[in-house]
């Protein structure tokens, strides 16, 4: 198979994904409910990680692979150890979800910075962002986020503007969290769900002090997404402005 015809195949898979991704999130978004957009990063996460999966075996592939055997892990907590003996970590497992993301960090950062431009060193370099951001390391995670907004195309930018507005706000960074959600609200991207961003941007006027703007927005959900699953707490919260 030629080159060119290998590109192709690789991006009828992502292509593949992303639509996969975008029929499951409307199928479900009743469930999703008013959970916030950082639940749908993980979900885009774990979807992507069995995507790749089904590639096609190469170096950034394989390579990806092994990282995310790490950073998917089971989180158990030690076993008993023999009578007198310390506790014993099962192989292939970690005693706390922080110690599997630490340990899988270097992994995923050699993989972004030995393929940068491929799908699985984009890839690496969003699931290391969002380590970052989890282990209390905010602006390292949103440096690697901005670097998939620079390399990445489609929802991958997509999701990493997302996470670079989620890490701010979770950081109680309201300003910065309120002008990224806005940035992401006004590309119109189909690759986001743009009543969920408002309800997070909402949110973020809220937590920021400012009641009037948070009204403003969460009446756009319920005004210009009345069948949305967001509708119902838009409108509760406008009630209760």
């Amino acid at each position: 198979m030629k080159r060119t015809e290998r590109h192709h195949l690789k991006e009828n898979e992502v292509a593949g994904w992303l639509l996969g991704a975008k029929t499951w999130y409307e199928a479900n978004s009743k469930m999703l409910g008013y959970v916030g957009i950082a639940v749908v990063l993980a979900l885009v996460a774990v979807m992507a990680t069995m995507a790749f999966r089904q590639m096609s075996a190469g170096k950034a592939t394989s390579a990806l692979a092994e990282a995310l055997t790490i950073a998917d892990a089971p989180v158990l907590p030690p076993a008993p150890g023999e009578a007198g003996k310390p506790p014993v970590q099962r192989p292939g497992t970690y005693p706390t979800d922080r110690a599997r993301l630490e340990a899988a960090l270097p992994k995923l950062l050699a993989v972004a910075d030995a393929y940068p431009g491929s799908d699985a060193g984009i890839m690496a370099r969003y699931r290391a962002a969002s380590a970052l951001v989890a282990v209390g390391r905010t602006q390292d995670g949103i440096q690697r986020y901005r670097e998939v907004v620079e390399k990445g195309k489609g929802a991958y930018q997509a999701m990493a503007r997302l996470g670079i507005a989620e890490a701010h706000l979770m950081a109680g960074q309201f300003d910065q969290a309120i002008a990224a959600f806005k940035e992401v609200e006004s590309l119109k991207s189909d690759d986001v769900p743009v009543d969920g961003v408002l309800m997070q941007l909402g949110r973020a006027y809220r937590l920021a002090g400012k009641a009037e703007d948070a009204k403003k927005t969460f009446k756009r959900v319920v005004d210009e997404f009345p069948q949305s699953p967001y509708a119902p707490d838009a409108r509760r919260e406008v009630e209760g402005a």
